[in-house]
């Protein structure tokens, strides 16, 4: 609008500075062209204030529906640090899952009906989009509703639904408390619809592999292990919260001591009728069905639609339409590229043997691993933090926006630790309130390299996913459902970006760190051989094992824990590495189009700043920054 109005501008000018030497016939034809030139204008007015206020519409409109969506999950809300519906969890039936998708194509079929998507602006047009692809999504997925495992040692509600309590329901007066308590029991009650549709699956033989019913009844037990549930004076992990949070009532004074002593009593009702027996009906379903489970098994081909629905989760996982084929293929090419660059790192620090012997020693010498014990894993902790604080210092010189939730760094309860398990990273919440969390398995630090800890440092935290998702959480720009959207392929593409972003940045100062990061990032390149092999290529949990153990130094407990997760999460594994080529593939075309003009922190504010988003529209975001600054 701005050129239209300049340009109309200088006619103008040119057209009085003229008029003293044109005849008539001239004069008539400059005033008919500045005519249409205004008219013209007027028209682009009108046309851009009407998409304006379609795309304010639109975007109120989004608004309305994702509060609505919200209504649907009190988890979610609770997570978001909101305490609507406080005292309830979601419903976990399926029955709610098709009415939530009944809900969620009723939106398109509105959004469709009344919105023009040419009368809206570039970015509405994103947001349109977005919701569209989730929609598309889900309405595939519906067929394959009942294809995936209810209970695993990865996601399963069993663990999930108790770390939303320790986690994220906050106790800041008596009716909390009791909300907290109601939800006690409503997790049993989870469990227990949980437990008929994971015996409902095992009748047609949808059952995950032996290793994962083993894991889900050790962390079972150990969530029902203690008091209240037994005569002894360790807490079980809920007990021990619960007590702890109505105890810091009363040291506020807002609850007196027989208020108390009412909670405790109400609490123990909870978990001892509700959620025990629950959680022992799980454990003994599970030792029954045990015998039925397979060892060292091949994927989800081995199902029936077995293969239609793994093609189905890696759309879901990259937003792309790659085939098993072109993962696998990449996979490879990617495998070659990093041993490569291993090699040249092996040589810079003058290491005598080639690189087997190179992972070898790697693997097995101490000074790559902290002590085993509670003292190591502190000191784990301890320089990862210190990891965080040194690069948080040079993030301004590549991002104009920052997040402004602070994170920190904590060991994994131990009810959910898990050998080898790899680190992850919990949200905090959108007003900063609560921070973002690091988490990490500690509990076998001989799984636990040193030279790998600096880059998962960045990927879990800055400027990882703590700085992609707060970032996310913090926009005020965009409808809000894009700031809480979560696209595996964008979030871990991301994540992975920002372990050889943090080099540029100045990390990895010692050449065995660095030598990490291409641990991690080859880790990640293994996964596209590894998750497409067992799940699409018949290869057994043995054959990824020794795939990965031949092509890195990663050690063996981690390796098969890493195995074992791939399996009951078909597709996952295969985000982290088509997310991060994505981007670096977007940077460079941005870096060739815009040569000297080329800002690395509008790149980094444009891809962050529009919350997550399928890799095809995230192409388009970016494409459309470029063309802004051409």
């Amino acid at each position: 609008m701005r050129k239209t109005l300049l340009a109309v501008s200088i006619a103008s000018l040119l057209g009085l500075s003229l008029t003293a030497c044109q005849d008539a016939p001239e004069r008539a034809e400059q005033a008919n062209y500045e005519a249409t030139t205004a008219q013209q204008t007027e028209q682009t007015t009108t046309a851009e204030q009407r998409d304006s206020d379609q795309s304010a519409r639109l975007n109120a409109w989004f608004d309305e529906k994702f509060e609505a969506q919200l209504q649907r999950s009190p988890l979610r809300m609770t997570m978001l640090g909101r305490k609507d519906r406080y005292d309830e969890i979601d419903d976990v039936s399926l029955q709610a899952q098709r009415e939530q998708f009944s809900w969620l194509e009723s939106t398109v079929e509105e959004l469709e009906r009344e919105f023009d998507y040419q009368q809206l602006d570039q970015d509405a047009q994103i947001s349109y989009d977005i919701w569209m692809f989730q929609y598309e999504l889900a309405r595939d997925g519906m067929d394959f509703l009942e294809s995936g495992y209810v209970f695993d040692q990865m996601r399963g509600a069993h663990t999930s639904l108790p770390q939303v309590l320790l986690a994220y329901h906050e106790v800041s007066d008596e009716s909390d408390m009791r909300a907290y308590i109601s939800r006690v029991a409503a997790i049993g009650n989870a469990i227990e619809e949980l437990v008929s549709q994971g015996q409902s699956r095992a009748e047609t033989n949808i059952r995950p592999p032996r290793f994962a019913y083993e894991f889900v009844m050790r962390q079972s037990a150990a969530l029902i292990a203690g008091a209240p549930f037994e005569d002894t004076e360790q807490d079980s992990p809920i007990y021990a919260d619960a007590k702890g949070k109505i105890a810091s009532l009363v040291d506020a004074g807002d609850i007196e001591e027989n208020t108390a002593d009412t909670l405790h009593a109400d609490l123990t009702t909870a978990l001892q009728d509700h959620f025990a027996p629950a959680y022992q009906s799980l454990i003994e379903w599970l030792e029954r069905d045990i015998e039925h489970t397979e060892e060292n098994t091949v994927g989800i081909s081995r199902h029936e639609n077995g293969s239609d629905f793994y093609e189905y989760m890696l759309r879901v996982s990259t937003t792309t339409d790659l085939t098993a084929d072109d993962i696998h293929q990449i996979g490879l090419d990617e495998v070659e590229r990093i041993t490569a660059e291993m090699n040249d790192i092996r040589e810079q620090v003058g290491f005598e043997g080639d690189l087997d012997a190179f992972f070898d020693y790697i693997r097995t010498n101490e000074r790559f691993f902290f002590d085993n014990n509670d003292e190591g894993a502190e000191a784990y902790l301890a320089q990862s933090r210190e990891y965080l604080e040194n690069i948080e210092n040079r993030l301004p010189d590549f991002f104009g926006r920052l997040p402004q939730a602070d994170l920190i760094v904590r060991r994994v309860e131990p009810y959910r630790e898990q050998d080898g398990a790899p680190q992850h990273y919990y949200p905090g919440s959108p007003d900063g309130s609560r921070p973002g969390v690091y988490y990490a398995h500690l509990s076998d630090m001989s799984s636990m390299a040193k030279n790998e800890m600096e880059a998962i440092a960045y990927h879990e935290g800055n400027p990882g996913h703590h700085m992609q998702i707060s970032i996310a959480q913090e926009l005020d720009d965009v409808p809000q459902f894009r700031t809480q959207a979560r696209f595996t392929v964008y979030s871990e593409g991301w994540a992975l970006y920002s372990e050889l972003l943090a080099k540029e940045m100045g990390g990895y100062e010692d050449p065995y760190s660095d030598f990490g990061r291409l641990v991690t990032e080859i880790w990640r390149a293994i996964r596209l051989v590894v998750d497409t092999g067992m799940h699409a290529k018949g290869w057994t949990e043995e054959e990824a094992v020794e795939y990965f153990a031949a092509h890195s130094p990663i050690p063996a407990g981690a390796i098969r824990s890493e195995v074992q997760r791939y399996l009951v999460m078909p597709g996952q594994a295969t985000s982290y590495k088509i997310g991060m080529l994505k981007i670096q593939e977007l940077r460079a075309e941005a870096e060739e189009a815009l040569g000297d003009d080329f800002d690395i922190r509008g790149f980094h504010d444009t891809v962050l700043g529009g919350g997550a988003m399928p890799l095809p529209i995230l192409e388009r975001q970016v494409r459309n920054w470029i063309a802004s600054q051409q």
